[in-house]
């Protein structure tokens, strides 16, 4: 059975992400060898293959785990005890700034989506369906309520937020004059502007 911390208390499976995910945003998933991966992670490649089962699953995780958070918070904020434009707007806003923190990996992610298997492939559709599925039910919710316009589709309403969200990665500068939480207010108060009556 591989160790599973080092010398400084960091779990294998968390050094081999932050080498990969290094390595990926460096080179390139396709340009990163299974080797270059567990040297810069200083482990074996039985330890590699003993948590993730291939190279495959260590860019599906690379996104999983930021997929994961965003969808625990996106929870939280759908059952909050809060009118449904408090909820929607910190919904909006904190998935800006999830994203921003962690933008290294969702660019990863969308650049090399196309290598994972068709399986790795299906399973992150998924994960990302449900997590648009439970935002777009906020934006629903407001709709009926008539807090929220219903001139456009609760789904469009979706695409473009998300819209922007993805493209995040294309110009966000950690040294840029806003911070993530400037952004974040102006694109969730952007989607509420749109949304009302």
């Amino acid at each position: 059975m591989p160790r599973t911390t080092d010398g400084d208390g960091t779990p294998v499976p968390q050094r081999l992400l932050a080498a990969a995910t290094r390595l990926f945003a460096e080179q390139g998933y396709d340009r990163t060898s299974v080797q270059e991966i567990v040297e810069a992670a200083g482990v074996t490649k039985g330890a590699l293959y003993h948590y993730f089962g291939s190279k495959d699953d260590l860019l599906h995780e690379v996104y999983a785990r930021v997929l994961r958070l965003q969808q625990e918070r996106l929870d939280r904020f759908a059952d909050a005890d809060e009118p449904i434009e408090r909820r929607l707007r910190g919904a909006a806003a904190d998935v800006v700034v999830t994203t921003i923190e962690n933008l290294d990996d969702a660019s990863i992610f969308f650049r090399s989506m196309h290598h994972l298997s068709p399986e790795k492939n299906k399973q992150v559709r998924a994960e990302r369906r449900r997590y648009h599925e439970r935002f777009r039910a906020l934006i629903e919710e407001g709709q009926r309520e008539g807090v929220f316009s219903t001139a456009t589709p609760a789904d469009l309403v979706v695409d473009y937020h998300f819209g922007s969200v993805h493209h995040l990665s294309t110009w966000y500068r950690p040294d840029g004059p806003l911070s993530p939480q400037q952004v974040a207010d102006h694109l969730a108060d952007l989607l509420l502007r749109a949304l009302r009556p």
